[in-house]
C-alpha cells in the first residue's frame, strides 16, 4: 500500500517558492502576502488598484521580504495570462495561486438587480478563478504545488439580496472541486476557504446598505447569532489560505474548509 510523504515540519515553508496572490491590495489579500512572505515566500501581489498592491509590497519590503506589485483585471484573460508569466519570469516557477479577488456586488432583490451587476460579479468572482486557474494551473504543475480559492460561507447557504454574489461563491467551489480533481494526479492540490463574516471594509459596505441606519444594532445582532460571539479578522482567514497552500495540507484538496467561528454548525 502506498506511504505518504515524508512528513514536512512543524512550521510551513515556502522558502525558494514562488506565490500570486489577487486581491492582494484588500485586508485579506495582504494579511495572505505578509504571511507567505514571513515563510520565506517571493509573492506576486496582483490588484485592479495597483496603489494597493504597491502598498502592500512596501510593508513586505520593510520586513525584509521579496515582492512585486503588479495591476491586472482578474476576469481579463490577457491579464491573467500577464500575471502567470511575470511571476515565471521573475523567480522561474510558480508554486501557489490564491485566487482572492472579488466582489460582492449590490446589496438588492433579484428582481431589481441589473443585469450589468449580475455580469460583473460573475466575471470577477468566477470568470477570475477559472482565469487564474486555467493559466496558473500548467505553471504549478511542473513541481507541484496548491492553489487556494476565497469562496464563503455564501458557497452553502443563501443570502437574501444577494443572489449575484451567492451564485458566484456557489460556482467558485464547483471550479474548485473539478480543478482538484483533474489535477491531484500531477502534485497539484486546490482548496477553498469558506468565511463566514469577516470584519473588512467590504462587509462594512454590505451591512451599512443593509442597516436601515441601525449600523451598530444590526452588527450586534449578527455577531450575536455566531457561536464564538464575533466576526473572523483578516489575518485568521489568511492564515487559513497559508495552512492549505503548505505541505502541512499535503493530503487535502477538493475541499471548502469554514471558517466562521461555529455559525455554519448551528
Amino acid at each position: 500500500m502506498p506511504r505518504g510523504p515524508k512528513r514536512p515540519p512543524a512550521v510551513a515553508d515556502f522558502s525558494g517558492r514562488t506565490a500570486i496572490v489577487t486581491g492582494a491590495g484588500g485586508e485579506i489579500g495582504r494579511a495572505a502576502c505578509l504571511g507567505l512572505a514571513r515563510l520565506g515566500a517571493r509573492v506576486l501581489a496582483v490588484d485592479l488598484n495597483e496603489a494597493g498592491a504597491r502598498e502592500t509590497v512596501e510593508e513586505i519590503a520593510s520586513e525584509g521580504g521579496e515582492a512585486v506589485a503588479m495591476a491586472a483585471d482578474v476576469s481579463s484573460e490577457a491579464d491573467a495570462a500577464a500575471f502567470v508569466g511575470r511571476a515565471v519570469s521573475l523567480w522561474g516557477r510558480l508554486d501557489v495561486l490564491i485566487n482572492n479577488a472579488g466582489w460582492q456586488g449590490p446589496v438588492t432583490p433579484l428582481t431589481t438587480c441589473t443585469v450589468e451587476d449580475f455580469d460583473r460579479v460573475m466575471a470577477i468572482n468566477v470568470r477570475g478563478v477559472f482565469l487564474g486557474m486555467k493559466h496558473a494551473l500548467p505553471a504549478i504543475a511542473r513541481q507541484g504545488g496548491a492553489v487556494v480559492n476565497t469562496a464563503s460561507l455564501g458557497s452553502y447557504v443563501a443570502t437574501r439580496n444577494l443572489s449575484p454574489y451567492t451564485a458566484s461563491k456557489h460556482a467558485v467551489m464547483g471550479l474548485t472541486k473539478t480543478a482538484a480533481l483533474e489535477v491531484a494526479r500531477q502534485g497539484v492540490r486546490v482548496n477553498a476557504v469558506c468565511p463566514g463574516p469577516v470584519d473588512t471594509p467590504l462587509l462594512r459596505e454590505i451591512e451599512t446598505q443593509q442597516a436601515n441606519g441601525d449600523f451598530e444594532g444590526l452588527r450586534r445582532k449578527r455577531t450575536a447569532s455566531i457561536p464564538t460571539g464575533r466576526y473572523a479578522q483578516p489575518a485568521e482567514v489568511a492564515d487559513l489560505m497559508i495552512y492549505l497552500a503548505s505541505d502541512r495540507a499535503a493530503h487535502i484538496t477538493g475541499q471548502g474548509i469554514h471558517i466562521n467561528g461555529g455559525a455554519y454548525a448551528a
